[in-house]
């Protein structure tokens, strides 16, 4: 853990549709939760999409917040390490998978490196991260140009949502 960091938010989006997402969500959370230096502070529900890229199974979508005492490279790195835990192989670029882990807000950072770029480049395009987002942050707004999260996701003119799904405590 990098030493003097203040704990910031963070928000990271799930995806997944190969196995039972479901069981590995909340495992994966379960995880997430015990992760020294991570507090989970809020979920969203469970949205059941359609896939973005080659034909393949439906996706089980959501969002968390966290507060953070990692580092983004700390984290990204304890959010790979769970994709490969959780069975993710990286064959196919938007392909089926067991776990997707993004990081797509820390606090207000706005990087680009080669290993990670805030805010996730493609958040503002993607209704299967705004929606679960705005339920755990409606305040959020993207540090690069002030602009609500809502403002993106009413600008969408395709919806890749097929239903909303309240996750069982």
């Amino acid at each position: 853990m990098t030493q003097g960091l203040t704990a910031q938010p963070a928000i990271v989006a799930l995806g997944g549709n190969v196995g039972d997402s479901r069981q590995i969500f909340t495992a994966a959370l379960g995880a997430l939760e015990h992760t020294p230096g991570l507090t989970l502070l809020a979920q969203s529900a469970w949205y059941e999409t359609a896939p973005v890229g080659p034909p393949q199974a439906n996706y089980l979508n959501a969002c968390v917040l966290l507060q953070s005492a990692l580092s983004p490279w700390e984290l990204l790195t304890e959010l790979q390490s769970l994709e490969t835990r959780f069975g993710r192989r990286r064959r196919e670029r938007w392909g089926p998978r067991t776990l997707d882990l993004d990081l797509i807000l820390f606090g207000q950072t706005v990087m680009t490196e080669e290993r990670l770029t805030l805010p996730h480049p493609r958040l503002t395009e993607r209704d299967f991260v705004l929606a679960p987002l705005l339920e755990i942050a409606p305040d959020w707004v993207d540090p690069r140009n002030g602009k609500s999260l809502g403002e993106y996701l009413g600008a969408l003119t395709h919806s890749t949502i097929l239903r909303r799904i309240v996750p069982s405590a």
